[in-house]
């Protein structure tokens, strides 16, 4: 069975600036087997605004960042969601990412920002970076 799991914003970007390091190879693999993404409206809008924020720095255009949520969308698991932790975290823009791993029943958050995930334990989720997550991955098979 995959493990769900749930990117936050700051993998993504890492990912599309580089093609080198974990986040990027953890992009590659999406649509595979080995994890389903799972994703909400909020979450998709934040990874929209702020890829479009940085997208000429990246080398992107508009139309790019829009092909790659496009298929983001396309292999991910959609959640809505009717019950607000807030505020659980330091950041309201952790929290929309915390939210959607409690109704998704995601297992990991992968994130860059450990320490601004602390305490999720308590919900049966790890926060996890994308070098140890792709570790777990190997592990797995």
């Amino acid at each position: 069975m995959p493990l769900r799991v749930v990117l936050d914003t700051n993998l993504l970007i890492a990912g599309l600036r580089s093609p080198v390091g974990a986040s990027f190879q953890l992009l590659q693999r999406l649509g595979g087997a080995a994890f389903t993404l799972c994703v909400s409206v909020p979450l998709v809008l934040e990874y929209e605004a702020v890829a479009r924020r940085h997208a000429r720095e990246m080398g992107l255009t508009f139309a790019d960042i829009d092909d790659v949520l496009d298929y983001m969308c396309s292999i991910a698991e959609p959640h809505s969601i009717f019950y607000l932790w807030r505020p659980f975290l330091n950041d309201p823009r952790d929290d929309l990412v915390l939210e959607l791993a409690v109704e998704a029943s995601a297992g990991y958050i992968v994130t860059h920002n450990l320490r601004d995930f602390t305490g999720i334990e308590q919900f049966g989720i790890e926060a996890i970076s994308p070098g140890a997550f792709l570790r777990r991955l190997e592990d797995e098979q």
